[in-house]
């Protein structure tokens, strides 16, 4: 993770080039590009001051103006941003940027009649014909070929349809009828290319598309549509993204996330459309949090490792098996996995595998760049994935990390640098890695072919200095970007109202690209677990990214072409999930009836399955009666994520061992007796927490849970017990640093019992009950 530093401001002219909105005189000279007349295939330029010339690099609606001039007509008239350089013709390092803007008449002469639907990311363009189409359970998927890739995207369609709506649509080829869905790899407009798709609604629904990814974004559109509603109202779309790499990196080298955990967002990211998910898989915890001791720092390497078995973390790991399965689902999915191996800074792993290759200069999160074995060794790890026929690392990418390594040294890491993009790329990759080469200033060349670049913070890479050495750039600027839960600097959640209103990928920083300008070729917004050992769960991840992974969809799909405001969207994102099957936020019941469960056990529910359990007298009528660690019952739910509150009864029997379960999910347990305490607590992710609070035993107790995603609060018998809200850790560093201690909880429902003792008059409500309230249920 990057350190906590604010973003400066940048020059935005280097020497001979300016690569930012200019008011530079001969700019302003520059005429408007001559508009568009019936029948033209290309702009005209316009006319060029004297002594320059102007070339046309690109545009933000590249299916409708490309970089070599072509028109292709929009389905309605549309405003395109063009690109262009104004380049001296004594001096072809004199180059200016000019901005132009142009509207391309459509093929229809308005609107059309249905209004645009909503979908994350908006459609791009949009004609509106008039009536709907609904799916009923005689609709099928047809396809118009019997091939592997139009088979895929029909298999997944039919299985998320049912996981959906229930409907199993049969899959045939041939012609399509009412109410069918019909998928085509045989689309006729080029101009669209790898990502963008048609999707026409009349009779039936026709997603058309020139490859594979363009077609399964077709059917994320579908989808997103269904669970909105279940009539598609009739029209034409012609969809495509303004940025090619729309991402997301999560920080698994200083929190371990299970394989599940990235499966689902795999699917979750594609949803939305976001093709581009860095998996930073090697990282440290800050050394002043661990009593200044390298030893005791937290470390971890979360690949299985074969040349040296030492560097895979303990703590949680995935073997080669799994990653190369995560890396096929997500080809599935139409996302790109990156590897991320974070050298020769925030490598303390390696250090502690191999200590000989730390820095005794510097810290042992430093590699030695002049000790030939930290070369040899970080050429084993990599070569461990990226060789042979059938590579673990599956992609196309590889990223090598190389940020934030100590400014005295420059030149060697320079040449560490460099070394590695020519050693990943003889491998036939091509290379990632993060922006550090204005921080770094050095002679030493490193090589720009084939290289991508991360430009975080502009101290570290200015944009415009890495646009004029080539680097081709994904903007992941720091202070737009970067989520550090609960760390106190960066953004616990993302300013997500702000971000809508005046972020574009094209903007690093203070720097501002003009739209269209092809260096910037798309952005990535990052989740940094700094603070390790702070309380942070997967879920608590996840309810910081959902919000921000939803507008960074919209962003990066659409530019500043957004089509409502934020208030609306936001109004109308709630009715959009995390995809088919994927309940991550652990959503129950409805907004407008917040009591979502009601268990009164007084007879037996179909819906609850007992095992070694029985129905006994209880605090009303019937309760759950449970003789042990193997007696429970298995509820019809899984857990229930933030907010809400959860009431019952217990009457725990005298004979009950220390971690007794009450309650339990895959996620979390609630335990009788945590640990040897004897209190009332829960667990989850190692992370053990007690509300200093033992339940009576032989008796009847009410008892009241409530979650948010600051904590959790115990009621018992209708009054405050106990909040586990707002503690601090309180770390030994000079500064004596205080961090929140994150202690929250998704409450598990999956099982209940495990204990000696009853449970009745269970209650969920998927809201924070008052005070008030929470008295009133006490009888």
């Amino acid at each position: 993770m990057r350190k906590f530093i604010l973003s400066v401001s940048l020059m935005l002219f280097t020497l001979g080039f300016v690569f930012s909105q200019s008011n530079h005189p001969i700019t302003q000279s520059v005429p408007d590009v001559p508009s568009i007349k019936p029948g033209d295939k290309k702009i005209t330029f316009p006319a060029s001051p004297d002594g320059c010339h102007l070339i046309l690099k690109g545009s933000d609606y590249t299916p409708v103006i490309d970089s070599t001039g072509r028109i292709v007509k929009p389905l309605v008239a549309t405003k395109v941003n063009l690109y262009f350089q104004l380049i001296s013709n004594n001096n072809d390092t004199v180059k200016y940027d000019v901005s132009k803007q142009i509207t391309v008449p459509g093929r229809f002469i308005d609107k059309g009649i249905n209004p645009q639907p909503f979908v994350i990311p908006s459609l791009r363009e949009w004609h509106g014909g008039a009536g709907d189409v609904s799916l009923t359970r005689s609709s099928r998927i047809v396809v118009n070929a019997h091939t592997q890739a139009l088979q895929k995207v029909a298999g997944i369609l039919q299985k998320e349809l049912k996981e959906q709506s229930g409907f199993i649509l049969k899959i045939l080829t041939g012609k399509p009828q009412k109410g069918d869905i019909y998928l085509t790899l045989q689309e006729k407009d080029t101009a669209i290319g790898e990502e963008g798709y048609y999707f026409e609604v009349k009779n039936f629904i026709t997603i058309s598309a020139l490859k594979y990814q363009g077609l399964f974004w077709g059917t994320r559109t579908l989808l997103q549509l269904l669970e909105q509603k279940k009539a598609i109202p009739c029209g034409i779309a012609r969809d495509y993204p303004e940025f090619k790499v729309r991402g997301f990196v999560l920080d698994d080298g200083r929190k371990f996330f299970t394989l599940q955990f990235l499966r689902d967002y795999v699917k979750f990211m594609s949803y939305y459309k976001m093709n581009d998910f860095q998996i930073h898989l090697s990282d440290n915890g800050f050394k002043k949090y661990f009593n200044n001791s390298w030893d005791s720092t937290y470390s971890a390497f979360r690949l299985e490792n074969a040349t040296y078995p030492g560097l895979t973390a303990k703590g949680g790991f995935y073997t080669k098996k799994e990653f190369i399965a995560l890396q096929q689902l997500a080809d599935d999915y139409a996302v790109r996995i990156i590897p991320e191996i974070d050298v020769p800074a925030h490598a303390l792993a390696f250090t502690k595998a191999v200590p000989e290759i730390g820095s005794k200069l510097y810290g042992m999160d430093h590699l030695d760049l002049h000790n030939p074995l930290t070369y040899t060794v970080i050429e084993n790890v990599f070569k461990e994935y990226i060789s042979g026929d059938h590579p673990v690392f599956r992609g196309k990418e590889v990223h090598i990390g190389t940020d934030e390594y100590a400014k005295k040294d420059a030149e060697a890491f320079r040449a560490f640098t460099d070394h590695f993009i020519k050693y990943v790329q003889g491998f036939g990759k091509d290379v990632r890695l993060w922006g550090a080469l204005t921080h770094a200033q050095g002679t030493t060349p490193v090589t720009v072919k084939n290289v991508t670049m991360n430009t975080w913070y502009n101290g570290y890479a200015n944009p415009v200095e890495m646009k004029k050495l080539g680097y081709n750039q994904i903007s992941t600027p720091d202070g737009w970007l970067y989520i550090v839960p609960a760390a106190g600097y960066y953004y616990d959640y993302l300013d997500t109202k702000n971000i809508y209103n005046n972020w574009t990928p094209s903007m690093i920083g203070d720097v501002n690209f003009l739209p269209g300008d092809p260096t910037i070729i798309g952005g990535s917004f990052a989740e940094w677990n700094d603070i390790v050992g702070n309380g942070i769960s997967e879920k608590d991840v996840h309810d910081r990214v959902f919000p921000a992974m939803q507008v960074l969809s919209e962003k990066m799909w659409t530019g500043s072409h957004t089509v409502t405001g934020y208030d609306d969207f936001e109004d109308a994102s709630k009715k959009i999930g995390e995809g088919p099957s994927l309940n991550i936020r652990g959503k129950m019941g409805k907004t407008d009836q917040p009591m979502v469960a009601f268990f009164n056990f007084d007879k037996r529910n179909k819906n609850i399955h007992l095992q070694k359990a029985a129905y006994a007298a209880g605090m009303k009528g019937n309760a759950l009666s449970f003789s042990g660690k193997n007696s429970f019952a298995k509820l019809p739910y899984k857990e229930i994520g933030y907010d809400y509150t959860v009431s019952f009864w217990i009457n725990p029997s005298n004979n009950n061992e220390n971690g007794a379960i009450v309650f339990k999910s895959p996620n979390a347990v609630i335990k009788l007796k945590q640990g040897n305490t004897g209190k009332l607590g829960f667990s989850r992710e190692g992370y053990d927490f007690d509300f200093d609070y033992v339940v009576p035993e032989n008796t009847w107790t009410h008892i009241v849970i409530a979650g948010t995603n600051k904590g959790t609060i115990l009621y018992i018998n209708g009054a405050l017990q106990k909040k586990l809200y707002g503690d601090f850790i309180q770390f030994t560093d000079k500064d004596k640093t205080k961090m929140i201690k994150m202690e929250t909880l998704f409450f598990p429902l999956q099982m209940v019992g495990g204990f000696n003792g009853k449970i009745d008059e269970l209650r969920i409500w998927n809201k924070v009950l008052s005070d008030k309230e929470i008295e009133d249920l006490k009888p």
